[in-house]
Order: structure tokens, then C-alpha cells, then sequence
């Protein structure tokens, strides 16, 4: 039992998503009205819909254990994460903790706005049950790695985020928990930090601590972590050595290559496909620009929705991204409808090789609440004339961030296309 750090019995998490609402005629609200007269007010015919999250995870992780954990968007990672964390309560089964927690799930977790970040570094340690004294002892060195000495006595509700997640990595990584939980927050910092905090995750595993780590970087995933858990559809799909979960995972996308169209509850993806010169292409010139192109229809309204597309190397790695959150925020609102929506990606970007187009669509404020779609397509990216490739030694260690915004417009002319009013 001493060597049990982390036990789940059949883990489960349900959210409640609300009424969906149907036409009510004037006679059934009456005769329902007449049958409860002093009942709730609720609609006839309506149900409240339910979402699992996460359902029926039961693992062990032992002290000492760096845990990747993997999945899609929507997947149940953050979710099992909060569990672990006591942040919300699991819906079924439990989870037994042995061992102080320390967790890093969003930007400032556990920082109050108002205070300092010298007072917040004191705050964290008392909740992780630190002593003054043993705060006392690490607090040099908690604020040398944030690299925010200048704004230690500044209230960190004027901090910027990245400000705010090199602090709270700082004390979440230096205050000495025996257990680190950490979520994809790390994306808000720059490549250097970034590394830094992984090399800082990576000291924190040699000294026989537990780490649980949620990334979309597979190569992050394969160096840090030795075993990796991969949930899909908020099930435990599988759990292993790091490098084969990592291989399982990346050879789930190549089932949904073709399977078109992709429904959800919210979003039909009708086409995706990738374009140049106007002409559809798998095998693209890599001197030459290429397109992204989609066309989808949102059943409702969606607010702060977004649009992503990441290209991945063969083995998982992201190379570049955009998102249409990135450069226009008049995408986050679209009303129901069908668009299409095209990416241009610049020539020259990407080295010879295979890749693959990950496509996604979600709500970033709340992703448990959209069930996001998911499609891949491999392409083949032969080297522009001219290129010298003979100085590539090492893969890319970094993502390319497309500055080149999304152009969605709606197909008013297709069948049930075109923005329309009412739900």
C-alpha cells in the first residue's frame, strides 16, 4: 500500500447540459399547468440531457511514476484531473489519494487577484500544508524560475498570463508536493519556458516524485513520461508504456480519414479536404502555398466556438497551428448554419515529409459542454526546388503559429444553408 500514490475505482464524472426544448401548443401547456397547478414551471416534453465526462476509470500509479495522460479534445483528461485534484466531485466511483497534491489545471490556480505575488506564493504553500519555514527555504529559488522578480510586491491581477503561469508553475513545481498534476497550461508560455519547465518536471520525476501530465505534444509525452493513460470518449481506452499508447493514439486518427460526414449533437462536418492550386491534393510542393478548406453546418448557436487545424508530423508532433479564435473574434458567434471555412498555409512551411491535417471544432470556455468532431487526413510534402535539405538533423521543436486568418462564409444557396433566426 506504501507504494500506491494514486488509486481509482470505477471514476466517473456526469454533468448536467440543461432542458432541450420542444414546441409546446397552447393545450398542453394548459393541461399541464391544470395536472401540476403548483408544480416546477417546466416545458412539457422537455428532459434535461446529461454528459459523461468521464466514466468507469480505475488505474493505479505508484509513487515515483511519470503518468502522460492523452486523448482528444473533449476526451475526459482535464476532467479526471479535477477529480484527482478534489477541484469537483466524482458522480460515481472514488478516488483514494496517498500523498500530498499539488496541481497546475489552469492559469493561476489558487491565486487570489488581489494579493501580491509574494503573498500568493505563501497562499499555495499553506494550502499544499507547507510550513512557513519550508516555504521560507525555497522561496529564492520559487521566484528566480518564475523570472517575475520585478513584480513580486505587484498584485497579480496586473500580471499577464504568461506572468501568471511561470509563477504558478514556480510554486506548483518547487513547493515540494508528492504528487504534481499538471494540465496543458504550459501552451500559454513561450518555446523557452516551456522547456524549462519540462526540464524542471523531468528533475521532479528523478527525485521519486509523481507526476500526472495532460499534453497534446506527444514527443513531451514519450521523453517525460514512462507509462501514459489514453482516454477517448471519457473512457479509459488504454493504459501502458509511454510509447505505445503514444503509437495507439496516433493510429486512431487514420480511421476517420474518410468517414465523412462527422456529426455531433452541435456540428456536421459535410467536407474537408486539402487543395492546391485550386485542385484537390494529398501529394503537396512545399515551395508552393497549399489550402485547408471545410464546409460545415452548426445545427444551433454557438457562442465562443472556434475552428482549429494543427499539422503533425508522422509521429504525433505539432508543427503548426491555427485557430479562428486567433486573429477574428467575429468567428466566435457564427448562428446556425452552413459555411465553409478556408485556410490558407503559407509555401515553404513545412520541411519534405509526411504529415497530417488534424481537424477539431469546440467551444474553448467550456469543452466538456460540445462534443467537438475530430477528422485527420495524411499528406505527402515533397521539398521546394531548390532547398537544401541536407543540414536537417533533428525534428522541430516547436509550433509554427499561422498568421494567416480562417475566411469562413456562409452557403446560403445549399440546402438548409445560410444563417438562420430561432432554435
Amino acid at each position: 500500500m506504501d507504494q500506491i500514490a494514486i488509486r481509482a475505482d470505477h471514476l466517473g464524472k456526469k454533468y448536467a447540459l440543461g432542458r432541450r426544448r420542444r414546441n409546446v401548443s397552447f393545450r398542453e401547456a394548459v393541461m399541464g399547468r391544470l395536472r401540476r397547478p403548483f408544480g416546477h414551471r417546466a416545458v412539457a416534453g422537455t428532459a434535461p440531457e446529461t454528459l459523461w465526462a468521464l466514466r468507469d476509470a480505475s488505474f493505479e500509479i505508484r509513487h515515483g511514476e511519470a503518468v502522460g495522460i492523452i486523448g482528444r479534445n473533449g476526451a475526459g483528461k482535464s476532467t479526471l484531473l479535477k477529480l484527482l485534484a478534489r477541484i469537483t466531485e466524482p458522480t460515481e466511483g472514488r478516488a483514494r489519494i496517498y500523498g500530498r497534491i499539488g496541481s497546475l489545471l489552469e492559469v493561476g490556480t489558487g491565486f487570489h487577484n488581489e494579493l501580491t505575488g509574494r503573498e500568493n506564493i505563501y497562499l499555495n504553500g499553506a494550502i499544499l500544508g507547507m510550513k512557513k519555514a519550508d516555504i521560507d527555504r525555497r522561496f529564492d529559488e520559487i521566484v528566480a524560475f518564475s523570472e517575475v522578480e520585478d513584480f513580486l510586491d505587484t498584485p497579480v491581477k496586473h500580471y499577464s498570463s504568461g506572468m501568471y503561469m511561470r509563477l504558478a508553475f514556480a510554486v506548483a513545481a518547487h513547493l515540494e508536493p508528492e504528487i504534481l498534476v499538471i494540465d496543458e497550461v504550459l501552451a500559454v508560455g513561450d518555446s523557452a519556458f516551456q522547456r524549462k519547465c519540462l526540464g524542471k518536471m523531468d528533475d521532479v520525476a528523478r527525485q521519486g516524485r509523481t507526476i500526472l501530465f495532460v499534453s497534446h505534444d506527444m514527443r513531451a509525452i514519450r521523453s517525460l513520461c514512462q507509462r501514459a493513460l489514453y482516454l477517448e470518449g471519457g473512457v479509459l481506452d488504454r493504459d501502458g508504456p509511454a510509447a505505445d499508447v503514444v503509437a495507439a493514439y496516433n493510429r486512431s486518427f487514420e480511421a476517420t480519414d474518410t468517414n465523412l460526414p462527422v456529426t455531433t449533437d452541435d456540428l456536421v462536418l459535410h467536407r474537408f479536404e486539402i487543395l492546391q492550386d485550386g485542385e484537390p491534393a494529398l501529394h503537396i510542393d512545399g515551395g508552393r502555398p497549399f489550402d485547408i478548406r471545410i464546409e460545415f453546418e452548426m445545427t444551433r448557436d454557438i457562442t465562443l466556438f472556434r475552428i482549429g487545424a494543427y499539422i503533425r508530423t508522422a509521429s504525433g508532433d505539432t508543427v503548426s497551428r491555427a485557430l479562428t479564435s486567433d486573429w477574428d473574434p467575429s468567428l466566435e458567434n457564427l448562428p446556425r448554419g452552413r459555411y465553409r471555412a478556408t485556410l490558407e498555409i503559407p509555401g515553404s512551411l513545412l520541411a519534405q515529409g509526411t504529415f497530417r491535417v488534424y481537424l477539431y471544432a469546440d467551444r474553448y470556455d467550456l469543452k466538456d459542454y460540445l462534443r467537438p468532431f475530430h477528422i485527420e487526413q495524411k499528406i505527402f510534402v515533397s521539398a521546394p526546388s531548390g532547398f537544401n535539405e541536407g543540414h536537417l538533423r533533428e525534428p522541430l521543436d516547436f509550433a509554427t503559429l499561422i498568421r494567416n486568418p480562417w475566411r469562413v462564409e456562409p452557403l446560403t444557396g445549399e440546402p438548409g444553408g445560410g444563417p438562420q433566426s430561432g432554435a
